[in-house]
């Protein structure tokens, strides 16, 4: 009768384990890490993407979700409403962690509208992007619970809700003037890529960020 490891495991696929283990170690030399630091509120809930990959909002990359990267040139850009996009080309190096420090500069916004709608979000996990009509906002957390909300103008919206790990969820509103609409929902897991919606608009599309939204 063969024998188990004491635990119950069996023993070969411990002795497979002892041999992996130094190459995920050589692996972990090989990629580079990218920090991210911006010292306002506005660089730090922005929304960040790599190689036009949404990664997360800046002020949470770090620990089990920091940026791990191949060595080569490598594309960011950090995204904020109301604010011009933060382009940089960095090269990552192996085992080197690099800074990248953000500073957003305020973009030029077209009329206020005269009346609003507000939706409500409240989606799982909280950290997932907000993309109204293809723009990003921000992530769930910003907008959901008491006295948080999205201001946008009456009228027809799509709105998608993205993370890297979960389906993107999408969801059609036609709030009125000064109508409040809750979207509630929790992402489903999966393992295929996230595009930025926003990332498909022709990029000669030159039109404004929407108006800063009224102070709540």
């Amino acid at each position: 009768m063969k024998r188990l490891h004491k635990s119950g495991f069996p023993l070969y696929v411990f002795l497979m384990l002892l041999a992996i283990l130094p190459v995920l170690r050589a692996e972990n030399r090989v990629m580079g890490e990218l920090v991210f630091e911006g010292l306002t509120k506005a660089e730090k809930t922005s929304g960040v993407w790599v190689d036009g990959q949404y990664v997360g909002y800046l002020k949470e990359l770090k620990g089990n979700k920091k940026v791990l990267l191949l060595p080569g040139e490598h594309t960011i850009s950090v995204r904020q409403n109301g604010y011009q996009d933060f382009n940089k080309t960095v090269t990552v190096k192996p085992g080197e962690k690099q800074i990248v420090v953000v500073s957003m500069i305020k973009g030029p916004t077209g009329a206020m509208p005269a009346t609003w709608a507000t939706l409500k979000i409240a989606v799982n996990p909280p950290r997932a992007a907000v993309f109204p009509d293809g723009r990003f906002v921000g992530h769930v957390s910003e907008f959901e619970g008491l006295g948080h909300s999205l201001q946008v103008v009456p009228g027809a919206h799509v709105v998608k809700i993205a993370l890297p790990g979960y389906q993107t969820f999408e969801t059609s509103v036609n709030p009125s003037a000064h109508q409040k609409i809750e979207i509630r929902t929790n992402l489903l897991k999966s393992n295929l890529p996230i595009n930025d919606p926003s990332l498909e608009r022709d990029p000669s599309d030159n039109q404004p960020p929407p108006p800063p939204e009224p102070q709540r």
